[in-house]
């Protein structure tokens, strides 16, 4: 018997050691560490009543998810959220409150009455994708080798094993986007007619029902001072009548 044989019938029926969560390696402790900035940034990205500090935390969030793939070795994903997430939604977001004039400082209108049903709905969220999670693997360990993050790897996944919820997530989005459009362009108020009685010559209806204060006309004041002269003239004697035709004549 070879000396490789020998070494393989010693080894062979030895089963590797469990991984134990006591001893976690430097890897999965920056991963850790990183998903607790990330929570933390996100926590803060929502709940800061100044829109442009919102938009930056967000972009720490989403850059620290993009860490986060790269630790699971998912190069493909981690480059797409950096090229897709940072380089267009927040620069799409920056952008919108730029040309919308949103205020810098605290804003009364970024704090929402809905909080608290928006936090049960998060966290019943949460709790059901970590039920998920923790049933599908349990402890077991997943090695990935080199390629398991590689594009051609992640596309094949995601058309032939994954096609249903790819579907379902680009109807959702597709959802979201015309949601904004239609609360992006709000409801049409209507102007009530205004009442022909409290309404006075020369003085316009706004767009708001409400009448709008005019200057006086440029005439206005010859007109008067034409009306006073004309009153304190004195009046001129009435012209005589002429005698009456006699009825021979």
């Amino acid at each position: 018997m070879s000396t490789a044989a020998t070494l393989l019938a010693a080894t062979g029926s030895l089963e590797p050691a469990a991984r134990s969560f006591l001893s976690p390696t430097g890897q999965e402790i920056v991963f850790l560490l990183v998903g607790i900035a990330v929570l933390g940034s996100a926590v803060v990205a929502v709940t800061t009543k100044q829109l442009v500090h919102a938009a930056l935390w967000l972009v720490v969030a989403l850059g620290g998810l993009a860490v986060e793939f790269l630790l699971l070795t998912a190069e493909f994903i981690a480059w797409v959220q950096v090229l897709i997430y940072l380089g267009s939604v927040v620069v799409l977001v920056l952008f919108g409150l730029m040309l919308t004039k949103a205020p810098i400082g605290r804003s009364p209108d970024a704090d929402s009455k809905n909080r608290w049903v928006a936090l049960a709905v998060a966290l019943a969220s949460a709790g059901t994708l970590v039920t998920l999670v923790v049933d599908a693997f349990r402890t077991s360990w997943i090695d990935l080798g080199a390629g398991g993050g590689s594009a051609a790897v992640t596309g094949a996944s995601l058309f032939r094993n994954w096609v249903l919820p790819f579907e379902a997530l680009s109807v959702l989005l597709l959802a979201a986007l015309v949601g904004a459009i239609v609360l992006s362009r709000g409801s049409k108020r209507r102007v009530p007619a205004p009442r022909a009685g409290k309404l006075r010559p020369g003085r316009p209806v706004g767009s708001n029902g409400t009448v709008a204060a005019t200057a006086p006309r440029a005439e206005a004041p010859a007109a008067a001072s034409a009306a006073s002269a004309a009153s304190a003239a004195p009046a001129a004697p009435a012209a005589p009548a002429a005698p009456a035709a006699s009825e021979e004549s």
